[in-house]
């Protein structure tokens, strides 16, 4: 396997479009970033050689989607251009949206990835301010030739498994899936789980469209026990990512904190997007724009947690649900988000998605939502006291298979189904906040995407695959 692996790898560098010596360098900007809900600051870490050249799309340096909270740029100090650009999301950005923002501080480390420029550049970060326009937060100056950079080896690079193989790393979008919790032992399982997970990802449409636009790999570095942690029930793991349930405190939401752990082990592939599988069956995932997505791998809703947060991660798409509890607090003040699938409907006329829109389809949409909202907050009430209880993780299925059940048969009677409009409940708001169609899978835990929401991951592929 090993042997297999570098020689794929090799001839994906030295002979697929370019030679790798063609490739600039793959450089990364490893930062803290800290405050709370009023003060923000960043800090430099170290910059960041990484073993495997660039595999990003040169053809496109600058990013045309901004789908997230912050923006990074790299400019060149003499000239002012801008020679890359990313938008993206962090953790902390969710984290400063949170009641324990308001009461102290805290740090998250953070990285920026990019090709390695010639001369000595400026990395300029910037956050949306108060209208969702793009204000700068912190500018460095970094010297490309400084001999304090880091070189990081691939240290992983034999342990790298090839899921899907289209070609040239530069011409595709790279998808990483990274195993947590696995020891040695489970290691077969867990890719047998990477490329059950990548087929339910090109089932869905539009990814199955655009298969030949992606490669797949999967790498899980070897974990001296099997699982993650999850503080809520006293269970600790010391996994090699580090990924974690009960995140903010929500039962559910697994991330990672570790980011200097796990960007050293995702070093050793090629990757645009990483996708973290946890070995775990209790239900829970995450997704940020940009940084990564988790799965619980195990879980009866493996499939649909690992493809809507790779919606979240990959495209930038919000969540249009709002009866589940969330650790983030709503705005002060309603305005138009900047994610693609969800509107405040403040100028109709404007609808960012009102080419889809049919003639005589009204603005605000009708949809059964009084019936929807009673059932599905009866349903978190339960929801809340099976997880006090610690019942079965069967149960909890159960209770999940009962509300997919329901809302399908109530979306089926409606006038509106598969019609793209302005459905009232979304952002996690029930009201001043519209979603695209009745149903969709960042709603519900459908297996399809809304047409808005489906043309917003176009444009995302479109990006790092065209010329």
């Amino acid at each position: 396997m090993r042997i297999r692996t570098i020689v794929v790898l090799v001839l994906f560098f030295a002979g697929a479009g370019r030679a790798a010596t063609d490739a600039p360098q793959t450089m990364r900007l490893d930062y803290f970033h800290s405050g709370n809900d009023q003060t923000e600051m960043f800090s430099l870490d170290e910059v960041v050689i990484e073993a495997l050249p660039w595999t990003g799309n040169m053809q496109q340096p600058l990013d045309t989607t901004l789908r997230g909270k912050y923006l990074f740029e790299i400019v060149d100090e003499v000239t002012g251009n801008i020679s890359w650009s990313r938008s993206f999301s962090s953790i902390y950005g969710e984290w400063e949206t949170t009641a324990e923002a308001r009461e102290i501080n805290r740090t998250f480390h953070e990285s920026l990835r990019f090709p390695r420029p010639a001369a000595t550049f400026q990395v300029v970060i910037k956050k949306r301010d108060a209208t969702n326009r793009f204000a700068e937060a912190w500018r460095i100056s970094v010297d490309p030739d400084d001999y304090m950079h880091h070189r990081e080896k691939a240290m992983y690079a034999g342990q790298v498994v090839a899921i899907v193989n289209n070609g040239d790393p530069a011409q595709k979008v790279d998808l990483l899936l990274l195993g947590d919790g696995y020891t040695a032992a489970e290691h077969d399982a867990f890719i047998a789980k990477a490329r059950e997970m990548a087929d339910i990802l090109f089932a869905t449409s539009p990814f199955g469209e655009r298969k030949s636009d992606f490669n797949v790999w999967a790498l899980a570095p070897h974990a001296a026990e099997s699982g993650v942690s999850r503080p809520s029930t006293n269970t600790w793991r010391d996994s090699p990512i580090g990924a974690r349930y009960d995140s903010f405190r929500s039962e559910r939401y697994v991330l990672t904190s570790d980011n200097k752990a796990w960007r050293r082990i995702a070093s050793s592939a090629p990757y645009d997007f990483v996708e973290i599988l946890t070995n775990t069956d209790t239900y829970g995932g995450g997704g940020i724009y940009g940084l990564f997505s988790t799965a619980a791998a195990n879980s009866e809703w493996a499939p649909y947690l690992f493809v809507h947060e790779f919606g979240h991660h990959f495209a930038g798409l919000a969540d249009e649900y709002y009866t589940s509890s969330v650790a983030y607090e709503g705005p002060a003040e309603i305005i138009e988000p900047y994610e693609p699938n969800v509107t405040a409907l403040l100028d109709p006329e404007n609808l960012k998605w009102r080419h889809l829109v049919g003639a005589g389809t009204p603005l605000p949409t009708p949809w059964p939502k009084q019936a929807f909202e009673e059932h599905s907050l009866a349903v978190q009430e339960t929801r809340a006291q099976m997880r006090a209880d610690n019942v079965p993780e069967s149960e909890m299925n159960e209770l999940f298979r009962f509300t997919k059940e329901y809302s399908a048969k109530l979306f089926a009677s409606s006038e509106y189904q598969g019609v793209v409009g302005a459905f009232e409940g979304a952002y996690h708001e029930a009201q001043g906040y519209f979603r695209p169609e009745q149903n969709c899978l960042m709603f519900t835990r459908t297996d399809y995407f809304c047409a808005v929401c489906a043309a917003a991951i176009e444009k995302v592929i479109d990006e790092y695959t065209k010329p």
